[in-house]
């Protein structure tokens, strides 16, 4: 080699070495000027994605998400392969290779750029997104540019390559308000992406270049198009073979948004949760990722749900056909196509599915549901629907159906298959039901009205109504602390009650007319006896049983100060009147209803649990006898104390353990109440008590009255339960504006009303027994389907005595007609003699003002 060549090399070298020291001085420069600006990346450790608020049954189910983006983070080993894969070839194919920044790409890029004769492909890695979505501003400049390759050269240097790409996945925005993969795989295709297929893979992987523009909703074309590209991508990377390539590129698009995977339907106790949360949180709720665990028990908020709806369309149905719900002209009804724009417009209520009428023939018609297709209606689905003329009345039989509908007509329909398939209309009644554990107040179901999102109204938390008779019970109670029995006699006749000055008389009367003399205090509660009830209140007191029912959580404001309380005339929530009745289902502890049971933050550190008052007698027992002098009575505890085991478990989402009963399981064929969460309490176990609000005794012998309601009483249908531990009570408040049942045994209870928003009638003999305890029934089928036998537990304290059934006075030996009655104590009437001052068979009751 001539010396000439020497030199000239040498000079090269010389050259090249003095640009690389520039390049490392200016990089060394670069990174002095932007390091005071750069971002700490550990802190990338502590990144808080904005993630809803989601809100889970206690055993799990997802019931609400709720906030402005829609993100489910995911771990790295949640990830497809094949996913991770449709992204790398889209967005950085090197990235398991290069560290940060890919040199390559950028060589490769610039060169392509060069014959383009602009900016056709980019050079940004993975990393460097992270980076700038991270850290940086959208502005494009060189600063921005360097300032991105130094934290994508740091956070390689503090992070593994699946933790980086785990932070890409979450925080990418992919159109329609959904973060991250898990989110899109929702929002596009209702899955999880466990459950994707290639071609879904390959969607998401094509959006982050354009998510609002070409996601399969905002343009189903353009994402096909993009589609084909990450397919053919992973096909020339060898991530595919090209059968998978062709199959996948042919699967058809979907475009049409889904909501969140919501496991289970109880939108009313969503947004008492929400509510709550952000009394307690404020806005955060909505982007902190924080996750509620309520108190309802999955199995039985599905069966309230269908109980509601079932007693509603079988009350609206008795009262006939209202007319079609809308009219499309037939001229549209051409094609599918044209059906369901047709359609549209018309919201799905309650289960119900809107359909139009496309031809009538005689005895049955030709439909088109909504969501589903054609199907016929025959005319057995038909002739029920007599036009109602009135609340109460109703017009002939139709004979055809063209006496009904006509083609174009809008209808609903409920039912899964033709067999099952019911044409019903949408109820303008409403309805409520809540149904509560009596031993610590957890709400275990809750519907608050027919549909939510036709109506947000919560009728059992918001809407006081009138209870009717169903408040008797509480005024009984009062009664017996006043030494009254269930043996006491009063007079079930007419009466009229005169206030001083005023012009008329009040002259109260039962519904059904008539009249039945003398009456035992159990038989007037059974039958539902004004007249009784009034002469008992008159004889404790008004004001005294005002201030008695407060025991129950009423406030002493929703009750008038006048005698028509014997009537039910106090104002008062499903969510009031459940409260009240757990006193008698638990032996005379006033539980607080609760339907929050814990609060966690996203990664699952519980940050409130609840630890709700718990009735217990015999840890009240014990405590009491604790703390007496020597020598004192100890209160009297339950005779009969039922367990039933539990079983621990993990929820459906693995986030922790549930507490099912062993007679439950966890199956999704069997419902049931968790009904011994709370049995075998002890002192040492119970954190707090419930406050003592009546004496056991006297709770259980209202509970033992209440159970003749449905043994022989106004509650009898319930008798179809074929259970003997229930009891409760019916409700009907004047012309039959509210329709209420409250029942319970043990180990649940539950209120049902159904009225209408703004009050009227719901029409001839819709009293609480024919209106509201349908839907009771319903529920508690199913709730007690997989629960033992819960009867109320006997208290120390109860006698049993023969009694002569007509004048509640003990009976002789030689009485064949004596029954047997229950006492406290100390409380047995005497033979041959009134058995206590309340038991006084007055005609005169017009001697004194009332009001």
């Amino acid at each position: 080699m001539s010396k000439r060549y020497l030199v000239l090399i040498s000079r090269i070298f010389i050259v090249l070495l003095g640009v690389a020291a520039l390049l490392f001085f200016a990089n060394v420069c670069a990174y002095v000027y932007l390091r005071p600006a750069l971002p700490d990346v550990e802190s990338l450790r502590e990144v808080k994605l904005q993630v809803p608020l989601r809100i889970y049954t206690r055993d799990g189910r997802l019931m609400a998400s709720v906030g402005e983006q829609r993100r489910i983070p995911v771990r790295y080993d949640q990830l497809p392969p094949q996913l991770v894969e449709a992204f790398l070839a889209t967005e950085d194919d090197r990235f398991f290779r290069h560290h940060g920044v890919d040199w390559q790409g950028i060589l490769r890029a610039a060169l392509a750029n060069a014959r383009a004769g602009g900016i056709r492909q980019g050079a940004s890695t993975i990393t460097m997104q992270v980076a700038r979505d991270m850290f940086l501003t959208p502005r494009r400049d060189l600063k921005r540019k360097i300032s991105e390759v130094y934290i994508a050269l740091l956070m390689e240097s503090e992070f593994t390559k699946e933790e980086i790409f785990s932070l890409y996945v979450n925080k990418i925005f992919l159109g329609q308000r959904a973060y991250g993969v898990a989110a899109a795989a929702e929002v596009y295709f209702g899955k999880t992406l466990d459950q994707l297929n290639l071609a879904e893979m390959a969607t998401l992987a094509g959006l982050p270049s354009a998510p609002s523009a070409i996601n399969p909703v905002a343009d189903p074309a353009a994402a096909t198009t993009r589609r084909a590209h990450v397919l053919g991508r992973m096909l020339e990377l060898g991530y595919i073979t090209r059968p998978e390539y062709e199959a996948a590129k042919a699967y058809p698009m979907e475009s049409r948004l889904h909501g969140p995977a919501i496991e289970v339907d109880a939108p009313y106790v969503a947004e008492m949760v929400r509510s709550e949360m952000q009394t307690k949180y404020g806005d955060a709720i909505y982007t902190a990722g924080y996750r509620v665990y309520t108190t309802l028990d999955s199995q039985l908020q599905l069966a309230a749900t269908v109980a509601l709806r079932t007693g509603l369309l079988e009350y609206d149905r008795r009262h006939g056909w209202r007319g079609a719900t809308a009219k499309i002209d037939p001229g549209a009804l051409g094609t599918p196509a044209s059906i369901d724009e047709a359609l549209e417009d018309i919201p799905l209520v309650g289960g119900l599915r809107p359909a139009v009428v496309l031809r009538v023939e005689e005895k049955s018609a030709r439909i088109y549901i909504k969501g589903v297709g054609p199907v016929n209606l025959p005319w057995e689905k038909i002739a029920w629907a007599r036009r109602q003329l009135s609340d109460s009345a109703r017009d002939r039989a139709p004979q055809r159906v063209a006496d009904v509908m006509a083609v174009g007509d809008v209808i609903y329909t409920v039912g899964s298959t033709p067999d099952r398939l019911q044409f019903v209309q949408v109820p303008q009644a409403q309805s409520a039901l809540v149904s509560i554990d009596p031993h610590d107040g957890a709400v275990v179901a809750l519907v608050g009205g027919f549909d939510y999102y036709q109506s947000k109204f919560n009728r059992v938390t918001q809407a006081r109504r009138q209870p009717g008779s169903s408040f008797k019970p509480f005024l009984y109670a009062a009664a017996f602390e006043k030494g009254f029995t269930p043996a006491s006699v009063l007079l079930d006749a007419p009466i009229v009650l005169d206030a001083t000055g005023s012009e008329q008389a009040w002259r109260p009367k039962d519904n059904e007319g008539d009249f039945f003399g003398p009456m035992r205090l159990r038989d007037a509660l059974a039958h539902s006896r004004n007249l009784v009830t009034i002469r008992l209140l008159r004889d404790i007191g008004v004001e005294y049983a005002r201030d008695y029912v407060t025991r129950f959580g009423f406030e002493k404001s929703q009750v008038p100060d006048d005698m028509t309380i014997a009537l039910g005339t106090a104002e008062a929530t499903p969510l009031q009147m459940v409260t009240g009745y757990a006193v008698f289902a638990n032996g005379g502890f006033r539980v607080t209803p609760y339907w929050i049971d814990r609060v966690e933050d996203p990664n699952g550190k519980v940050l409130e649990q609840a630890h709700a008052p718990v009735a217990c007698f015999e840890c009240a027992a014990a405590r009491a006898a604790a703390a007496a002098p020597a020598g004192a009575a100890p209160l009297a505890a339950p005779a009969t104390a039922p367990v039933a085991p539990t079983v621990t478990a993990t929820a459906a989402n693995g986030t922790g353990p549930v507490v099912m009963p062993a007679v439950a399981r966890i199956d999704a064929g069997i419902a049931g109440l968790d009904s011994g969460r709370f049995d075998g309490h002890t002192l040492e176990t119970v954190a707090e008590l419930a406050p003592q609000v009546l004496k056991p005794q006297v709770s259980y012998l209202i509970a033992d009255m209440l159970a003749d309601v449905i043994r022989r009483g106004t509650g009898v249908r319930a008798r179809v339960l074929n259970r003997d531990d229930i009891a409760g009570k019916t409700g009907t408040t004047n012309d039959q504006h509210d329709a209420w049942f409250s029942g319970f045994n043990a180990g649940l209870v539950t209120t049902v009303w159904t009225g209408f928003d703004v009050a009227r009638s719901l029409g001839a003999g819709e009293e609480g027994a024919h209106a509201a305890l349908p839907t009771w029934i319903y529920f508690m089928h199913d709730a007690l389907a997989a629960m033992p036998r819960r009867p109320v537990a006997v208290p120390d304290g109860i006698v049993t005595a023969r009694i002569s059934p007509d004048t509640g006075l003990l009976a002789g030996a030689d009485d064949p007609n004596a029954i047997m009655e229950k006492f406290m104590e100390g409380s047995l009437p005497k033979a041959g003699s009134d058995q206590n001052p309340a038991n006084r068979n007055r005609m005169n009751d017009g001697d004194k003002p009332l009001f």
